[in-house]
C-alpha cells in the first residue's frame, strides 16, 4: 500500500511538473521519420494530442498530379481539438480518388505516435458481423 501510494504521488509531481508530450510534424507523406521522433511538451492547457491526415494533390491543382498523405501532429487544447474535428469531419471520407482531410485527438504522453482514425469502430462493426454471422448460421439448427 505504501508503496502505491508513493508511485501514485511521483506520477502526480512528474506530470504536473514535467507535463503532456506529443509527436509533432507538419505535412510530411508517412508516419516516419519526424512524426515518429520528434517530440514536444505541451504548454499548459494543452492537454491532447492532435493529429490530421490529408489525402490529396499538390497544393496548386495540376493534371495528372500525384496524390499523397500530408501528416501534421502537435499539442492542443480541447477547444482547438473540438473545432478541428468539427471541421474536418464533412469532409473525412478516405475516398482514394478525392481529396480528403480527417483528424483525431487523444489524451495521455506520447499517445499520437500512430494515426488510427476510428479503428475502435471498424473493430466493433467487424465483431458485429462475424456475431450476425454466427446467428444467420445457427437459425435453421432451430426450425
Amino acid at each position: 500500500m505504501y508503496i502505491s501510494s508513493l508511485l501514485l504521488l511521483f506520477t502526480i509531481f512528474t506530470t504536473g511538473v514535467w507535463g503532456q508530450k506529443c509527436y509533432v510534424c507538419k505535412d510530411q507523406d508517412e508516419n516516419t521519420g519526424k512524426c515518429a521522433t520528434t517530440v514536444q511538451e505541451c504548454s499548459f492547457g494543452e492537454d491532447y494530442c492532435l493529429s490530421e491526415i490529408r489525402w490529396g494533390s499538390t497544393p496548386f491543382w495540376e493534371i495528372g498530379a500525384p496524390m499523397q498523405y500530408y501528416i501534421s501532429k502537435k499539442c492542443a487544447t480541447a477547444d482547438e481539438c473540438v473545432t478541428t474535428k468539427s471541421e474536418y469531419m464533412p469532409y473525412c471520407q478516405r475516398i482514394w480518388w478525392r481529396d480528403w482531410k480527417c483528424a483525431e485527438c487523444c489524451k495521455g504522453d506520447r499517445c499520437n505516435y500512430f494515426i488510427t482514425l476510428g479503428s475502435s469502430t471498424v473493430t466493433s462493426n467487424i465483431a458485429l458481423m462475424l456475431l450476425a454471422g454466427t446467428f444467420t448460421l445457427l437459425l435453421p439448427m432451430f426450425h
